[in-house]
């Protein structure tokens, strides 16, 4: 440790004044384990003082600590040891970078577990496909690299513009504070949550519209700017892209960082699709929560909405019953008997389902895994509750158990509202 002080200097030539020590020397950042701070990041800063009267480095980062699935250092007598060449020929080397990263939190333990390195492949490839959507859809025809967002009239692609300039501060401002699991969680909220799950579904009627070329153009440069803003972490899937989407001047490790901001956010445009993003989910969650046949389209009816949400189910409403399965809506009075509610902002729905499930075997139902899972949840806590389990029991598993007892306590909750939607009809 006392000569591996000299490491910001001696790597570079030292004592000999090279071209690489004036390039190089001193740095900005020092990237390393806490493990080592005091066995040799205290000895470098010391000993560049103490030699060359210069500190080596002005920030240091912190990384987590690689550890398996269970938390459990990582070693070769354990037997537990990943070797990363095999993760990157199965999972590929993108999934493994974007798992680190989103894992990165700072100066935390990092567990490598295979099922989350596969769930980023998975990511990859929903960004390969919504390219692959665009192809289809003619959206790179003589396409190029556009510096600025096109201009846009439909409310679905000045929602988009500004989701995407929101996700670029937020990944701006993570990278500044070396926050890189934050850059990571926040793009892939953005691009499988917002860009793949909603924008692709939204976009495809207005491909046979008047707006069709504003949406290509839209969609063109909100894929390119993933591309970009994601292309640190996975630059090798965004780079292929990159060149099989358009005319490039430059390759995307070269393209221009984005500047824009909150000149792209439409709060009205935000507003409105928020509230229809809000009420198709609404919808899916009660059919979902009452096994309703997937396939089946519903009818819809409305008790009371605003103004403000009238307007807004006008505009949309085709999205609505494409995305929702809803076969008609019709104002009413009063809910239909055996009609569920469903409440959004500035306003109610219902579903009528009598006739539709047998409403007295899925209250059945519902109780029966509700209070199985009230009873799998009470023995967990009453092992957490033991003093002596939390004592001595192994970390992961106390971890595991708490893990457990919080999905436990969601599924209990998510039973105890089908349930009492499905005790007021019936």
């Amino acid at each position: 440790w006392f000569s591996s002080g000299l490491w910001p200097i001696g790597t570079l030539g030292w004592p000999e004044q090279t071209d690489e020590l004036k390039r190089f020397f001193p740095t900005s950042v020092l990237i390393t384990g806490q493990d080592i701070l005091f066995f040799w990041v205290a000895r470098m800063m010391m000993m560049q003082l103490a030699v060359v009267d210069e500190v080596p480095f002005h920030h240091v980062y912190l990384h987590g600590l690689v550890r398996d699935a269970k938390g459990k250092k990582m070693s070769k007598s354990l037997g537990n040891v990943v070797d990363p060449l095999e993760i990157i020929d199965e999972y590929g080397a993108d999934a493994l970078r974007f798992t680190n990263a989103a894992m990165a939190s700072m100066g935390g333990v990092l567990k490598l577990d295979t099922s989350r390195i596969a769930g980023y492949r998975n990511f990859t490839t929903k960004l390969w496909n919504a390219c692959r959507f665009a192809e289809m859809n003619g959206v790179w025809e003589n396409h190029s690299t556009q510096a600025t967002p096109p201009q846009a009239q439909a409310t679905v692609n000045r929602w988009i513009m500004g989701e995407t300039a929101k996700v670029r501060e937020t990944v701006d401002a993570a990278l500044a504070d070396y926050r890189f699991n934050d850059a990571a969680n926040a793009l892939y909220a953005f691009v499988w949550g917002k860009v793949c799950d909603w924008y692709v579904e939204f976009a495809k009627p207005l491909f046979d519209g008047d707006q069709a070329q504003e949406t290509r153009a839209t969609m063109a440069w909100v894929l390119d700017q993933c591309m970009i803003l994601l292309h640190p972490i996975m630059p090798f899937i965004t780079e292929e892209l990159w060149h099989l989407t358009g005319a490039r001047d430059k390759i995307c490790a070269h393209a221009d960082w984005p500047e824009y901001g909150a000149e792209l956010v439409d709060a009205g445009a935000m507003r409105e699709m928020n509230w229809v993003i809000g009420l198709i989910e609404t919808i899916r969650s009660a059919r979902q929560q009452l096994r309703v046949p997937v396939g089946l389209k519903l009818n819809m009816v409305q008790l009371e909405l605003s103004a403000e949400g009238q307007a807004a189910l006008a505009r949309n409403m085709a999205l609505v019953s494409k995305l929702a399965r809803i076969a008609s809506l019709e104002q009413v009075d009063a809910l239909p008997k055996g009609s569920i509610t469903v409440a959004v902002e500035g306003g109610t729905f219902g579903l009528p389902l009598e006739g539709v499930i047998d409403i007295a075997a899925e209250k059945d139902r519902l109780q029966k895994t509700q209070a199985k899972a009230e009873k799998e949840r009470a023995g967990i806590e009453g092992r957490l509750n033991n003093a002596k389990f939390v004592a001595s029991a192994p970390e992961d598993v106390v971890s595991e158990a708490r893990e457990k007892s919080a999905l436990l306590a969601d599924e209990i909750d998510r039973l105890g509202r089908a349930l009492a939607q499905l005790q007021k009809i019936g």
